[in-house]
């Protein structure tokens, strides 16, 4: 009775041992899943790193002062920030919506400038 070669599903190498094995060893088996996941996960990973970047942006911005502080769209483009990534919105006692990214937040004002301020600070 010819039995059949079963492969590793990470490296392609024959499988010696129990017939439901699937890899060689530990190191093929997490490669394999770590491939998996990686793919799965890769859209989220390029959102992340769009936020982290507004993040980085709007602190370093806000620390010049430490206070709420005004700048210009076309600066904001400049430096890199993604005004399509937010985490989330919230409207403050003052009925203005505010565009918050994790803990920094701004909100539009006249002639395309933005004021910088900490979701913190913002009165809910």
């Amino acid at each position: 009775m010819p039995t059949e070669k079963r492969l590793c599903q990470s490296c392609g190498q024959v499988l010696q041992g129990r017939t439901d094995k699937k890899f060689c060893d530990d190191g093929c088996r997490n490669n394999f899943n770590n491939q998996q996941n990686s793919n799965q996960n890769k859209e989220i990973r390029i959102i992340n790193r769009v936020l982290k970047r507004n993040r980085v942006i709007l602190l370093a911005i806000l620390s010049v002062g430490e206070k709420p502080t005004k700048v210009d769209r076309e600066y904001l483009l400049l430096e890199g920030f993604n005004f399509r990534y937010m985490t989330h919105q919230e409207v403050g006692s003052d009925g203005q919506s505010y565009q918050i990214c994790y803990d920094v937040g701004l909100i539009s004002l006249k002639n395309r400038e933005y004021q910088i301020v900490r979701a913190e600070d913002v009165a809910l």
